[in-house]
């Protein structure tokens, strides 16, 4: 199903993806529309293939984009001060506690394309981090973010961040309203930083990997919020194969483990040298 969703324009490509119903959340469909996958991949930006981007990584096919956003979708929304869901959200569930800006980590954000499709689902209270362990990725994510107006804003707001650092450990990073005054505190300031202090480093909302784990590491788990959700490949003991894995952590920190399909990603690994 994936090839035929190809398309000659980002909005053609959206639109195949909605048709295939690989999207099938109006919000999602709505933050692929905003990010041009152009100002990402260097060539075929609208084939639904993963293309390289250098430095033996890829950007990723849009339907394992578009699987992983509505995935993790219920993580990324805003939560309402009243803890009503919003009616712009009718087709989702939001899951967190209410009036807390979202923080969310995108490990092996490379191109930076999915970075910026986060933060058009965070809001404008959200913080999203892409993380790289290799220098020139970081610098070509952030450049990338910066081919666009919007994506420029985001990085001027402190909205979008990329940071260098090894990803199978996570990351820590200050929480919004401390580290961006104007960013992350606007709801609910009081109520938002007890719930900073209570989640070890702030902790993240929704987690997301872009490669391909040999483990799942605990430091990921234990940095997700109560609650939180990651994505996550995974590879197999006994075989070469890989799958994705959500994990679910419920507001009393509970950790559920779920196995969805079978996919293949660049394996999450140390720098090359």
């Amino acid at each position: 199903m994936a090839w035929r969703s190809s398309g000659a324009t980002n909005a053609e490509l959206v639109e195949n993806l909605w048709r295939n119903k690989l999207i099938t959340q109006p919000l999602v469909k709505s933050a692929f529309l905003k990010v041009d996958r152009a100002h990402y991949a260097p060539s075929m930006a609208y084939e639904d293939s993963p293309q390289p981007i250098g430095h033996h990584a890829t950007i990723s096919a849009p339907h394992m984009h578009a699987h992983a956003v509505e995935t993790l979708l219920p993580f990324l929304l805003p939560n309402p001060d009243n803890g009503h869901q919003s009616t712009a959200d009718s087709a989702a569930s939001v899951i967190g506690q209410a009036g807390r800006p979202r923080r969310v980590l995108d490990i092996g954000s490379g191109s930076g394309y999915l970075t910026h499709v986060l933060a058009e689902l965070a809001g404008e209270t959200g913080v999203v981090v892409g993380l790289e362990h290799i220098p020139a990725l970081r610098d070509l994510g952030e450049r990338n973010v910066g081919k666009s107006a919007e994506g420029r804003a985001l990085l001027a707001s402190g909205r979008v961040r990329f940071r260098v650092g090894d990803g199978r450990k996570g990351w820590e990073e200050p929480s919004p309203g401390d580290a961006q005054p104007g960013v992350g505190g606007a709801a609910a300031p009081d109520v938002a930083r007890e719930h900073e202090r209570k989640d070890e480093a702030g902790g993240w909302d929704a987690i997301h990997v872009g490669a391909a784990a040999a483990v799942l590491h605990e430091d990921l788990v234990r940095q997700l919020r109560c609650p939180g959700r990651m994505f996550i490949p995974v590879a197999a003991e006994s075989s070469s194969e890989q799958y994705i894995w959500t994990v679910d952590k419920d507001e009393h920190g509970g950790v559920k483990k779920k196995k969805l399909f079978g996919v293949r990603y660049v394996p999450l690994t140390d720098a090359p040298k």
